[in-house]
């Protein structure tokens, strides 16, 4: 990110003359640079003649190094960048390119966010956490059963290690807070599910966002929100990416069979009549939980049925 938006990151007061000494430029180039960093970033910034610049309000911005440092101990590589598109679409970019696998690729901001179903992940920059873990996966589609699901519990434990107490899971790998979504997961496939692929496992958390974002269309919260206080997204990372790896190898000792019932004692949604769509194609019913695969468990008019598939669309029924 900009090394002039490194040094305003505290929310102290910087003066002209101390931000051109520190970047090797004039002031009137710093003002210059601050006119180009709100309208880029959108970000607001107070000027107080006399006192200098500051921003509106102290952000958390990632640092490479860092996490490089805490995920070696995972054995994961790591890339932080400004901006991408996305760092789904990124990862796979790196994997075409020689890339070994396993590594993470974070953005400070992305222009194309992705969610499930084709929508669109609201990606304001230096906010929020924009992650994406590429692994190599071998031994067939019993690898991959249950693997979303087993993601999400990860991610949620992650969340109520930094606070979130409230964070439970949504089938297939959605993240709640008091009926508001604060994390989702994308996972894209690239290569041969039944022999040896690559699995990006996409994560978005609302981090930092207080205000309105522009095209959510949901109830959404952060963690800000819910803990009162600005997140350290470099220790988010972190506890993100030792929870996911735990949960992968316990994953992969004891397949998705082995986590269910955690999962299930996190599933915010069991008991409640929801609706689930894919297409034109629609299902109402009692949740009742999931299988040892990971496949939804519905009751329609009395009679159980199970659904899995990445296009599904679970909401509840008094949803509007």
């Amino acid at each position: 990110m900009n090394r002039l938006l490194k040094i305003l990151q505290d929310g102290h007061f910087h003066s002209g003359q101390k931000l051109g000494a520190a970047l090797g430029i004039s002031r009137s180039a710093v003002w210059k640079h601050l006119q180009r960093l709100e309208a880029s970033l959108g970000i607001q910034l107070y000027k107080v003649p006399g006192r200098g610049y500051r921003l509106a309000e102290s952000i958390s911005l990632l640092d490479e190094n860092g996490s490089a440092e805490s995920l070696k101990q995972l054995g994961w590589a790591v890339k932080v960048l400004d901006s991408t598109d996305s760092t789904n679409a990124e990862a796979l970019r790196m994997l075409h390119a020689g890339v070994q696998a396993p590594f993470v690729v974070l953005a400070e901001a992305q222009t194309s966010g992705r969610g499930r179903r084709g929508r669109a992940w609201v990606s304001p920059p230096a906010q929020n956490l924009y992650y994406t873990l590429a692994l190599t996966i071998s031994g067939g589609a019993q690898r991959l059963s249950g693997l979303s699901l087993v993601v999400g519990l990860a991610v949620m434990r992650a969340l109520r290690q930094m606070g979130v107490e409230q964070a439970g899971v949504k089938w297939p790998n959605d993240i709640y807070v008091d009926g508001k979504k604060i994390a989702g997961i994308l996972m894209e496939l690239s290569g041969d599910p039944a022999d040896l692929c690559h699995v990006l496992i996409g994560i978005g958390v609302n981090v930092n966002m207080t205000s309105s974002a522009v095209g959510i269309e949901q109830a959404w919260t952060s963690m800000r929100n819910e803990t009162l206080a600005l997140v350290d997204r470099n220790e988010l990372v972190r506890v993100v990416s030792h929870s996911l790896h735990h949960y992968l190898e316990r994953h992969a000792e004891e397949g998705f069979s082995g986590l269910r019932a955690e999962w299930e004692a996190c599933n915010i949604w069991r008991g409640r009549y929801c609706c689930l769509s894919s297409g034109s194609q629609h299902a109402k019913g009692l949740v009742l939980g999931v299988d040892d695969q990971g496949a939804l468990r519905l009751s329609v008019n009395g009679q159980e049925k199970r659904f899995s598939g990445g296009e599904l669309s679970l909401r509840l029924e008094d949803d509007s």
